[in-house]
């Protein structure tokens, strides 16, 4: 049996092209592996946590009298971005029920949430 000689250019082709889908894929973000893909689960869950614990500290700076809020909305302001979230986390809004210490996190979204609000 004689193989044509077609086949040697055509094996290595598919060899080629195979090898350059993978790369393509893999760096293109449509393939992952799983411990990418485990990592990028766990963030999309930090993230909600967050956003649905945000609204806890934002109620509970709300709860201040209004004369009070404009007062911490002022002193917020004047707090380096850097800092803003430990400001919040001293008044005692990021300390969710059930928990002893402040959340971080939370602290930094709910001073951006008040800032915001501020502004609009």
């Amino acid at each position: 049996m004689t193989i044509p000689s077609w086949i040697k250019p055509a094996a290595w082709g598919a060899v080629c092209g195979a090898a350059a889908i993978t790369i393509f894929t893999m760096s293109a973000g449509w393939l992952v592996t799983s411990g990418a893909a485990e990592e990028q689960a766990a963030n999309e869950a930090d993230r909600a946590v967050i956003a649905a614990l945000t609204p806890i500290c934002v109620a509970r700076f709300n709860k201040v009298a209004e004369t009070q809020q404009e007062k911490y909305i002022a002193a917020l302001e004047q707090e380096s971005a850097w800092s803003q979230g430990d400001w919040i986390e001293e008044k005692g809004w990021a300390t969710l029920p059930g928990s002893e210490e402040p959340n971080d996190e939370v602290a930094e979204a709910c001073a951006e949430q008040l800032l915001a609000a501020a502004e609009s």
